[in-house]
Parts: C-alpha cells; sequence; structure tokens
C-alpha cells in the first residue's frame, strides 16, 4: 500500500454492506417458510414468482429471481417432488416447457404470502411513509445503476 493511501473499508462498501444486509434479511425471513413449510430460500423464491406469473421457463424464473439455472433446476426438482409446482410442454412452441404452480402450491403459496407481508411490515416499521417511498425509489435507481455495470 502506498504511504497516506486510505485503507480500504469493506464495512463502508456499498456492495458488501447489501450483500450482508440481503443474507440477514433473507435469512431471517427464510425461517418462517422454512420452519412451517419445509422450503429452502430457492423454493420459495422460485414459489413467489410462479405464483405471482406462471406459467414461467426456468430460464424466465432464473431472470426474475437473479439466481443461475443450476439452483433454479433445484429448486424446481423439489417443488415438483413434493407436488408444489408442474411442469408442461408450451403449447405454443413444443420445444419447450412451462412451470407452474399446482393446486396443492397455489394453497402453500397462499398461505405463506401473508408471512412474508407481516415480516416486511415489521421490516419497515421504523420507516415513515416518506422514507418507505424514498427506499423504493432508491432501490429502484441503484438497481438500474447496477444493470449498467
Amino acid at each position: 500500500m502506498k504511504p497516506n493511501a486510505t485503507p480500504f473499508a469493506l464495512e463502508r462498501f456499498l456492495p458488501y454492506r447489501l450483500s450482508v444486509l440481503s443474507n440477514v434479511v433473507s435469512g431471517a425471513i427464510a425461517a418462517l417458510y422454512r420452519d412451517r413449510f419445509g422450503l429452502a430460500i430457492p423454493e420459495w423464491r422460485c414459489m413467489a414468482v410462479l405464483g405471482r406469473f406462471a406459467p414461467l421457463t426456468a430460464g424466465e424464473v432464473a431472470a426474475r429471481t437473479a439466481m443461475d439455472k443450476v439452483q433454479v433446476s433445484r429448486a424446481i426438482a423439489a417443488l415438483k417432488a413434493r407436488g408444489l409446482a408442474l411442469q408442461a410442454t408450451d403449447p405454443g412452441d413444443r420445444r419447450r416447457t412451462k412451470l407452474a404452480l399446482t393446486a396443492k402450491g397455489k394453497r402453500m403459496h397462499a398461505r405463506i404470502v401473508p408471512l412474508a407481508h407481516a415480516a416486511e411490515a415489521k421490516l419497515l416499521a421504523g420507516f415513515d411513509s416518506g422514507e418507505r417511498l424514498a427506499l423504493g425509489a432508491l432501490l429502484e435507481k441503484l438497481g438500474r445503476a447496477a444493470r449498467t455495470l
């Protein structure tokens, strides 16, 4: 290191702070659906996306969750094995398959969503409405900037 050079302060480095915060928040919320429903984080993320946007291809699930295709494949396999998701040939393109939640998966999704909303409300309880709006706008702006890196 050069003399007079400022040392790298990892604890103030934004990507590191975001990663740590994401891990803390995801881990705390994941305990809810892991303990009550036996779902791992990737499984819940796939289920949440399918609950909102199905039918989707595995590639579309990967894109919407920002998970790699291997994680998505494993999560989908676990959901299918438990009868929570199904895969069917896309009628518009018989070379592709589309994923969706089964009736059982939809029921589980409906039970988890209120828990997720409650956890989010608890997390944001210390923010007033203006701060919540500002946080949302800043996260969107940061996401756009990150996609240009």
